[in-house]
């Protein structure tokens, strides 16, 4: 993914509603959701979530297609993964894994911070 369209999908996503319709056809799958319905879960009006789904498609993040009457708007997930593909790249010393956040759940390891620095016996740290 090119660093261009990184900065556009997080832009997207630096916003309350976006951020919420993402989630919420994300846990809906492909099969994905009418806009009818996003904006009933959500409580959003039809012109508001409009300009919400079309900054995510414009994005990479939603994709949309009609189905009778309806538009049906789904997660791209290759986007999705584009996107936590290029924000893991080089993660944790060239172990991605450890930043998965399946790999996390499955293993019970997450990313953290190597420490640098050999602990004092006997040293108190205040908090």
């Amino acid at each position: 993914m090119k660093k261009s369209n990184v900065i556009m999908a997080l832009g997207a996503l630096a916003q309350e509603t976006r951020l919420d319709i993402f989630r919420l056809l994300v846990q809906k799958g492909p099969n994905g959701l009418p806009a009818g319905e996003i904006g009933d879960r959500l409580g959003q009006p039809s012109p508001t979530l409009s300009f919400h789904l079309n900054q995510l498609r414009f994005a990479g993040l939603v994709t949309s297609r009609r189905e009778s009457r309806s538009i049906i708007y789904s997660a791209n997930f290759k986007g999705m993964n584009g996107l936590l593909a290029y924000l893991t790249d080089n993660c944790c010393e060239g172990r991605p894994e450890l930043c998965s956040p399946a790999a996390a759940r499955d293993r019970g390891t997450e990313c953290t911070a190597r420490q640098t620095a050999t602990p004092k016996k006997n040293r108190s740290v205040s908090v």
